[in-house]
């Protein structure tokens, strides 16, 4: 109970004011009024009894005579402060404080404009300057020692070399979406890099080409994390502290620091991420008005944001769910309100649709309408597409080509598997190894050009040369028996009942013979799909299957990467199974005849929609067969909170500059165990109010913050973090810093109401607001302490390394694992 002394004590002190002299301004006025507690309405404030002492029903105890219009300051700034003020306890000292309030208040009254300004003014520089301060400090930490290391670091290896590729507009292949690579090479092109790095591995200098736009591009948009989960924070909270400790937590992580200083795609990604995520906060508190320039720029930025993340990686979709389930929420809420008409509920779900599907959807695709414009070059990544697509690509040997139309006999082909991201049929002189069905040559696919992709079409009885002027021209017929001589060695294509390397239950397929000569396991019967017997093969138009004559099994790939003794190329298979399925369809893109006339190939080139479908099918797959290879450095899902092991950007010895990407352990264990706390607190909160339990108006507004802002937040991050452990894709620790924003978020949150509940429960007003701060202060104080032992790991370490007692790092190697 509180303590009815301290509120007997300012009545006493209020019923005693002297009156004012004549004509020295207005009389005091008094009345009783309720605190504003979280959750609850305000007070009115044209109350009928003003002019007059009233009594209003406040419970004992908590009845204080304040000035009209005037509330306590809350403790801290936050939604609960004004609760903590009233607190059991003696506080003879407040009354006194009460009347100085006042006395100075009359003085104000007799110049009223003055003292408004200045508070508006001193409200302003409240609001701004800790937004201010956190922002300064977020781009200070980021882009101080920016151009260290001067040489590649870890995966500038491919986005600084994809930012060549459009400098330079040569085309490549991405599994992911295009728009952090085109923004990295904006970024290069703006401050004067001239695409001509090669990027070849990290460790080379960059010497004297200019690598600083690209980094600095991707340390500004790192910087703004900070402030967007101030300023999120704050307004699910409405808390400081919360705010200003969630900004502590990233400022001051060193995972966080180390992304957001190379060129990466990760600070990009998780910039429209952040963004998204305030704006949908912000149009949520602009509830109260809805279609008003503020309510429809929030829900349009978000939008925008949603784009933006999904066309710079494709986990971009976890934050569009979020999105899509606050958004049907809210929608589920509106349609209940019966104040509202059907017409206006209509309005609200055409206005998310516009902003949340139609502007998200049109500008994603115009992100790929620029990215097709702009690399129109052939380049690296022609093979991973279609013979029609390449077709579009200046350089490509398919690029204004004129070919043969038909397939005919003595032909010099390229056989292109029809699935995405499968290749061409290849072969090299490598044999297969001992234990691996028959030790003859080896047959894979291959997604690049290359001689070793060329074949010769013969007829299967016969080893005359057809290209011989003094025969005529016989065309390759649907339903024919073939043989397919390697042109580099000359072996044919060959299949038995070996089993295949790796897909059991499949054959393997050689190549076979010597100088074209072989036996009756090097024929195959040509189909056409959907055609009938005896018409042509038309070059890239026509879909043929190669079934094997011997054992009636059809060619195709496996799309399993060979180990190394393989080149790590894909697995060639002869399958029993005869269903038509895209691994054993093929189709003919080379084709070189110097009998047959030649027909162009613009007439073959796809549509937008075609290349947006075929760029879509291509990454996904390619996604999905990122598969770790030998020795290959690779992290589980569940290492990643509990940070279990880092990773080498820069360094691996005791001569080099390491960086090291390890999060802040104080950080990452403080939001682990946070997250548990959450989890308890909030259970026993959320079954209380299930159960109609009568809990004071204090913990009822904090128990709405912590159940309403902490859920909003922790929903981001089960959403960004639980689907990798459902992913079959070679993982890295750097997947998990999204979810780290959203458990450092529900850190601030949750300790800051953990902090006035303590306070509030323990402490007489006096004490409570030492509580909280001190409380807020110590962890910003470990937060700050910790960044100043591990920042090395972000900045550059040189010397011994950490398991050498010499080493300055020694005593911070917490865990066995971590290999800095």
């Amino acid at each position: 109970m509180l303590c009815a002394s301290c509120g007997l004590l300012v009545a006493r002190a209020a019923t005693t004011l002297p009156a004012p002299p004549r004509g020295r301004g207005p009389a005091f006025r008094y009345q009783r009024r309720e605190l504003h507690f979280p959750g609850h309405p305000e007070p009115p404030s044209n109350d009928s009894s003003a002019g007059r002492l009233t009594r209003q029903s406040v419970p004992l105890g908590r009845r204080v005579f304040l000035r009209r219009g005037r509330m306590p300051p809350a403790i801290g700034g936050g939604l609960a402060g004004s609760e903590l003020r009233f607190r059991r306890g003696r506080c003879g000292s407040q009354a006194a404080r009460v009347v100085g309030r006042d006395v100075a208040a009359e003085a104000a009254a007799r110049n009223p404009k003055r003292p408004a300004r200045a508070s508006r003014l001193f409200k302003a520089v409240g609001r701004w300057a800790p937004l201010a301060l956190v922002t300064l400090l977020s781009f200070a930490t980021r882009f101080h020692r920016l151009d260290q290391p001067a040489h590649i670091c870890w995966d500038e290896t491919h986005f600084g070399k994809m930012g060549s590729y459009y400098i330079n507009r040569t085309f490549f292949f991405d599994v992911h979406p295009p728009l952090g690579k085109m923004l990295i090479g904006l970024a290069g092109y703006l401050s004067g890099y001239d695409g001509t790095f090669l990027f070849q591995k990290p460790g080379d200098k960059y010497e004297h080409h200019s690598y600083m736009g690209m980094r600095g591009f991707c340390a500004f948009l790192g910087s703004w994390l900070v402030p967007f989960a101030y300023l999120t924070v704050l307004d699910l909270s409405k808390s400081f502290p919360a705010a200003l400790l969630t900004a502590a937590l990233l400022t001051f992580d060193t995972g966080c620091l180390t992304l957001s200083q190379y060129i990466l795609l990760d600070p990009i990604l998780m910039f429209f991420i952040m963004a998204a995520m305030l704006s949908m906060v912000k149009y949520n508190s602009c509830a109260d008005r809805p279609f008003s320039a503020s309510w429809w720029s929030w829900l349009s930025l978000t939008g925008i944001s949603l784009a933006g993340a999904l066309g710079v990686k494709f986990v971009g979709l976890f934050i569009i769910v979020q999105v899509g389930l606050n958004t049907i929420s809210d929608l589920w809420h509106l349609f209940g309100d019966l104040s509202l008409s059907l017409v206006t509920v209509g309005k609200h779900l055409t206005a998310r649709i516009l902003c949340l599907i139609v502007l998200p959807l049109a500008l994603y695709v115009a992100i790929f309408a620029v990215h097709i414009t702009v690399l129109n070059k052939s380049g690296p990544g022609d093979g991973f597409f279609s013979s029609a697509f390449q077709a579009r690509l200046s350089g490509n040997n398919l690029y204004n080509a004129s070919i043969p139309e038909h397939l005919a006999y003595g032909s010099v082909i390229t056989v292109k598997n029809f699935r995405m991201a499968i290749g061409y049929l290849h072969s090299h002189r490598h044999l297969y190894p001992e234990g691996v069905g028959a030790r003859q040559q080896q047959v894979t696919t291959y997604l690049h050009k290359d001689n070793n992709n060329l074949w010769i079409i013969k007829k299967h009885n016969t080893n005359s040369d057809p290209l011989d002027p003094s025969f005529p021209v016989e065309f390759v017929r649907h339903g024919d028996i073939v043989r397919l001589e390697h042109k580099e060695t000359s072996r044919n294509l060959h299949s038995h009942y070996h089993e295949a390397p790796l897909t059991q239950k499949h054959y393997q397929v050689t190549g076979y013979g010597i100088n074209g000569t072989g036996d009756s396991n090097d024929f195959w019967r040509i189909e056409v799909i959907n055609r009938k017997f005896g018409n042509r093969i038309k070059v890239l138009r026509s879909r043929i299957r190669l079934i094997h004559l011997v054992t009636g099994c059809v060619l195709g790939s496996s799309g399993k990467v060979l180990p190394k003794w393989g080149w790590e190329q894909l697995e060639v298979t002869c399958t029993p199974y005869l269903k038509d399925t895209l691994n054993s369809i093929w189709n003919v893109e080379d084709h070189i005849n110097p009998k047959l006339p030649n027909i162009s190939l613009d007439v073959l080139q796809p549509s937008f929609p075609e290349i947006l479908l075929e760029s879509h099918m291509v990454m996904i797959r390619g996604n999905n067969g990122l598969k770790p290879k030998d020795n290959e450095f690779t992290s589980k899902p569940w290492h990643w909170p509990i940070n279990y092991q880092g990773l080498h950007f820069s360094g691996a010895n005791d001569t080099d500059f390491r960086v090291y990407l390890l999060g802040n352990p104080v950080i990452w264990w403080l939001n682990l165990v946070s997250i548990a706390l959450y989890l308890l607190s909030g259970s026993i909160a959320a079954i209380a109010i299930q159960r109609g339990a009568q809990l004071p108006a204090e913990v009822e507004g904090l128990t709405k913050i912590l159940l309403r802002g902490g859920g909003q937040v922790l929903l981001g991050w089960v959403l960004h973090y639980f689907p990798f452990f459902l992913m079959g894709r070679i993982l890295y620790f750097h997947h998990y810093f999204p979810a780290m924003l959203f458990s450092s978020m529900l850190t601030g949150i949750l300790w800051d109401t953990l902090l006035r509940l303590c306070a509030w429960a323990l402490a007489s007003s006096c004490l409570a607001r030492g509580i909280h701060a001190l409380g807020i202060l110590s962890l910003l104080l470990g937060a700050a302490y910790s960044f100043y032992l591990f920042h090395p790991l972000a900045y550059g370490m040189v010397g011994p390394l950490a398991q050498d007692p010499e080493s300055p790092m020694a005593g911070l190697r917490w865990l066995e694992s971590w290999d800095f």
